[in-house]
């Protein structure tokens, strides 16, 4: 296919050099002056989207979102699909959906887990939202750039389902990490603190996969001086956006509102802007009660 990509950071980057890898016509955009590996650049978003059989779009937030879209629709084919793997709040994803649908395009909001890491080794996880035409234009490519696609509804499913994972994920590490700090307190050797809780009712993805403990459980950025693979002030946009959408949807999610507020302090107070999310731990170990 031809394939138009926009947003060549960190995770754009990758994902944009697997899909030439596997023998795509890639052209890419970025304000950056960056260079991938078998993809060509264009000067300007709606060059890149030119003629493509379908547009991928990594971008920072929904504003971004919403303007670059503003320029890639008009420039579109009908028929050819619009891919948003950015993570964005809900009401951004839908407005330009119904933009890229009145245009005769097939939108597909699809945010991906997985990280760096992820976008590199080509496994990530994409969450869709959009119609069914829409998602088995994009499974291609998903199956390229990743190790598994869910459809999980119409437009703006893919960042709920995002934007809700995500909640647990910042709300399960903070818990995961004051339970070291009090199990330090205690006496309780942290070897021994993940042998009990990694094999028993405690399970989670942060302790058993990403465990916040350096030298503890499989490699992890704790092993790495917190050094970010998913950084701390990416989970505080995520946990803001999951605040923003229970507000639009008036649910009540007093958890995730006090993540937010711990990595707001983490983030924007303290020291955790460019470490590892999981470097509340540290944080956790200097505070006592107060």
């Amino acid at each position: 296919m031809k394939i138009g990509f926009i947003g060549l950071g960190n995770m754009g980057a990758p994902m944009a050099a697997n899909l030439a890898k596997a023998g795509h016509e890639v052209t890419g955009f970025d304000m950056a002056p960056v260079e991938v590996a078998g993809v060509t650049r264009a000067a300007s978003a709606a060059e890149a989207a030119r003629g493509a059989d379908v547009v991928v779009t990594m971008l920072p937030n929904g504003q971004i979102l919403r303007a670059v879209a503003a320029e890639v629709i008009p420039a579109m084919t009908a028929g050819a699909a619009l891919v948003d793997c950015s993570t964005v709040d809900v009401d951004s994803a839908r407005a330009v959906a119904a933009d890229a649908e009145a245009a005769g395009l097939l939108p597909v909001d699809a945010p991906v887990s997985g990280g760096i890491g992820g976008a590199a080794a080509g496994t990530l996880t994409f969450m869709a939202g959009g119609s069914e035409a829409a998602f088995d234009k994009a499974r291609p490519l998903f199956d390229i750039m990743g190790q598994k696609a869910v459809h999980c509804g119409d437009a703006g499913a893919g960042q709920a389902a995002k934007i809700c994972n995500n909640m647990i994920l910042g709300v399960t590490m903070i818990a995961t990490c004051e339970a070291f700090a009090l199990a330090d307190k205690l006496g309780l050797d942290r070897q021994k603190m993940f042998d009990v809780v990694s094999t028993s009712s405690g399970y989670s993805w942060t302790m058993n996969a990403y465990c916040p403990a350096p030298g503890v459980g499989p490699q992890s950025p704790a092993d790495n001086g917190y050094k970010p693979g998913f950084a701390a002030e990416l989970m505080l946009k995520d946990l803001r956006l999951s605040q923003q959408a229970a507000g639009s949807a008036d649910a009540d999610t007093p958890m995730g509102q006090l993540a937010e507020a711990l990595y707001a302090r983490f983030v924007e107070d303290e020291d955790g802007k460019g470490m590892d999310f999981s470097a509340m731990l540290p944080r956790f170990e200097k505070r006592g009660r107060s």
